[in-house]
């Protein structure tokens, strides 16, 4: 029975938990020329189909080893710039044009990652060996219901850990100091108790005796894919639709870069939401990519071992919380994944 290191934890929660959904680019980036990313170490290519719709293999043709990103989109394949190779989007080597009969038609020699596309961003399932089928993705309602939310996607890279991109966002007391300027989070205490609550898939953490005055609570929960919610209160001159919602996910591109991702939402319809969306494009998203560039700035100048040499108090309970979840689904992941390997050898 083999046995699972802290070490071996640190490095998968480091490079990204598997058996999740992640947003791997917005949409707006993907047309029908491919494009290569690298998302949780992994390079990736991603095209548009003759139907518009998102594929993404493993950033590699099978023979040599160049990258398909570099070559041709031939619709439901790409066709490799090197010597020609077609690779259909399952994975599956189509065609060799350049040897008759060649052994290499016919097999799935690249992975395949299946795909969503929801509010302007591309998902991908990745699976271990253990679990390479796709889990069900439950979206939270502000990108369910688009009937009744209209959203808008930021994105960016930030050069530092995805796990400090969590902490920042389960952090709710930042708010008040790093962001006291902010058109949003100018007011309310600097000094709080906080609480964690649990939910169905999660839990919130919050302060205790002040709601919707700053960005006073977050919730974290694990639906598929990591989501995590927050609102700020707007003045009534910010437009129709009561509070500001936020919805996050933060990729790992590697062990020290990350992708954000955060969907602005209101609960607005019909001329109302017409009127939100011309307010935010025109008067508020300037004002949205300052707070944002306030936590780039934080983050990317940590240290990164800041984690070993910090001190927590009562404000960071939330923040340990959701580390000790990911520690913990680290070691369950690679407990299942040892189980898997042992059972296929025995069968061999």
């Amino acid at each position: 029975m083999s046995v699972i290191t802290a070490e071996a934890v640190d490095k998968l929660v480091n490079q990204g938990l598997r058996n999740r959904w992640y947003p791997i680019a917005p949409s707006w980036q993907v047309g029908a020329r491919p494009i290569g990313v690298t998302r949780l170490g992994q390079n990736i290519v991603i095209w548009r189909d003759a139907d518009g719709g998102p594929r993404a293999l493993e950033d590699r043709c099978p023979h040599r080893g160049a990258r398909l990103s570099l070559g041709w989109n031939l619709g439901d394949r790409l066709a490799c710039w090197y010597h020609g190779v077609e690779v259909g989007g399952d994975g599956e080597v189509k065609t060799v044009p350049a040897v008759e009969g060649c052994p290499l038609e016919g097999t799935k020699a690249v992975r395949s990652f299946a795909v969503r596309e929801i509010e302007g961003a591309i998902f991908a399932y990745f699976g271990d060996a253990a679990h390479p089928e796709p889990v069900d993705l439950v979206l939270p309602q502000e990108l369910a219901d688009t009937d009744n939310y209209a959203t808008m996607l930021c994105t960016a890279i930030w050069k530092c850990s995805y796990r400090y991109a969590i902490d920042n966002v389960m952090d709710p007391m930042h708010g008040a100091y790093l962001h006291a300027r902010s058109h949003s989070m100018a007011e309310g205490d600097k000094q709080a108790r906080m609480r964690i609550a649990k939910i169905d898939d999660g839990l919130v953490f919050e302060k205790e005796g002040q709601r919707d005055v700053n960005f006073d609570w977050v919730e974290f929960r694990e639906t598929g894919a990591v989501f995590m919610r927050l609102a700020i209160p707007y003045r009534k001159s910010a437009g129709p639709g009561g509070l500001f919602g936020i919805v996050g996910c933060v990729t790992p591109v590697d062990e020290e870069t990350c992708q954000v991702y955060f969907w602005r939402n209101r609960k607005v319809s019909g001329w109302q939401r017409d009127v939100w969306r011309f307010m935010y494009r025109n008067r508020l998203e300037s004002l949205h990519w300052d707070v944002l560039e306030q936590d780039r700035v934080v983050l990317e100048n940590m240290s990164p071992d800041a984690r070993d040499r910090e001190f927590l108090y009562q404000h960071d309970t939330g923040m340990a919380r959701i580390r000790r979840l990911l520690e913990r689904e680290a070691k369950a992941q690679l407990e299942a994944l040892a189980a898997h390997d042992g059972e296929r050898a025995a069968a061999e």
